[in-house]
């Protein structure tokens, strides 16, 4: 079984500062058991005095604060974060609190028993509570699910979940080639996953959703672009070209020569009527 330890927890942050404090007295709370948890928020360019909260966690342990000049999108945000963890395993942390932390040692338990490369916390599976709020919202969430699996062949019950746990060094190969700056995160990153043929569980988990009085910022506008991404980055993630490994070492010379001298046909010598008169063999005969 795989040693975990540490946990790489990412967390994108934007006008969060009604719940930004309380998400991370509930992370610091949790206890791995021997796994070192690695806290990395990325603020997007947020403008309520989010920013002056996170200064305050800057110089605590375990805490990397790193700060976008301007608003780029939850994609951007995830990218930056996840290129800066160092953990042998990644998870992906809303600053909101429709997910709870403690939920952490499920979610990794695959994981240590070297089952699985990737865990997604699903919202509709399992006994946990989970607010009821907006049916049109649950709709569209498994439309979106369905559609993403009939590209990548999985099957996710819950694609647009925060809570997607990755082992690190897929995790930071992956987030090199992220192009989504917004929401298209969850499908791209799922399609990454699926190219790869990674191991994926998925656990039920609890889920606490807020309304758009209480802070949403999902939106229908979002919703439909979603069906666009989804078909847009699992093609462009298809055509992708594999690492192709040369078969044998070049010798010098080919090296100095380059690629294209190297595979360069040889060219036949023509000889013209004038050089076939004057050649020696023709000489002996006359």
């Amino acid at each position: 079984m795989p040693k975990i330890h540490k946990l790489s927890i990412v967390m994108p942050a934007y006008n969060e500062k009604n719940t930004i404090k309380t998400i991370l007295a509930e992370i610091d709370s949790v206890n791995l058991k021997g796994v070192e948890k690695e806290i990395i928020i990325v603020d997007d360019g947020s403008k309520d005095g989010t920013r002056d909260i996170l200064n305050s966690y800057d110089n605590k342990p375990g805490y990397k604060i790193l700060f976008q000049e301007d608003n780029q999108g939850k994609g951007a945000a995830l990218k930056r974060g996840i290129l800066a963890s160092t953990g042998d395993v990644v998870i992906i942390q809303d600053a909101d609190l429709e997910y709870d932390p403690h939920e952490y040692k499920r979610l990794l338990y695959p994981i240590q028993r070297g089952h699985a490369d990737v865990v997604y916390g699903s919202r509709f599976i399992g006994g946990e509570p989970h607010r009821i709020i907006y049916y049109r919202n649950q709709v569209a969430n498994k439309f979106l699910t369905m559609l993403s699996n009939i590209f990548t062949g999985l099957n996710l019950t819950d694609m647009e979940t925060c809570y997607k746990m990755i082992s690190g060094e897929h995790a930071r190969e992956i987030a090199k080639k992220l192009q989504s700056k917004r929401f298209g995160f969850e499908p791209e990153v799922t399609a990454h996953i699926a190219k790869r043929n990674l191991r994926v569980y998925e656990i039920g988990i609890s889920y606490y959703g807020r309304s758009k009085e209480e802070g949403k910022k999902i939106g229908v506008k979002d919703g439909v672009k979603a069906i666009w991404e989804i078909i847009y980055f699992n093609t462009a993630v298809r055509k992708q070209k594999k690492h192709i490994v040369t078969a044998s070492p070049k010798t010098k010379k080919e090296s100095n020569l380059g690629d294209r001298a190297v595979h360069q046909p040889k060219k036949k010598t023509q000889t013209t009527k004038k050089d076939r008169r004057s050649s020696p063999a023709r000489r002996d005969k006359q």
